[in-house]
């Protein structure tokens, strides 16, 4: 298991996430527990980009509740046509949303969140076991260079579940 994480000295996104993925994958090798797991991976997440709120919504009792997370005290519960997380869960698509308060629906956990990503997490089976959520006290935080960063360490989760 590594102990460090190393982030390049940089501000160009896709070299942190193309950094930090293979270390991230290596960090949860060979791990059994999943809550030991993401709650690792969302302590890399924050470490490399300063997000506001990185964590893990899991499917449980016909809801997304709450998982491992770094940030703010967060929502415990979210139902399934609620929020951004319900949207992406509903969707099953990432959903990029660049002002929170513009999108219909949106639940304040914070208000000092801004903007969001969300992606779906899927199982062996093909179904949606948890979404990763990040936010950003930032608007327009997020690109396709997230989208496409975060969907590499989902699928690193995707191989434990």
């Amino acid at each position: 298991m590594a102990e460090n994480l190393f982030v390049p000295n940089t501000l160009d996104r896709k070299k942190i996430y193309d950094e930090i993925a293979p270390q991230i994958a290596a960090l949860v090798a060979g791990e059994t527990d999943l809550t030991a797991n993401l709650a690792n991976v969302t302590a890399a997440l924050k470490e490399a980009f300063g997000f506001f709120w990185v964590g893990f919504y899991v499917v449980k009792e016909n809801q997304l509740v709450l998982n491992a997370f770094q940030g703010t005290i967060a929502c415990t519960r979210i139902d399934f046509d609620k929020g951004v997380c319900g949207h992406c869960y509903t969707t099953e698509k990432i959903v990029i949303v660049p002002d929170v308060e513009a999108f219909p629906g949106h639940i304040v956990c914070s208000s000092a969140s801004k903007s969001e990503i969300v992606l779906p997490v899927f199982d062996k089976n093909g179904a949606i076991a948890m979404v990763l959520d990040v936010d950003s006290d930032c608007s327009d935080d997020f690109s396709e260079t997230d989208a496409k960063g975060l969907r590499k360490v989902v699928e690193i989760i995707e191989r434990l579940i």
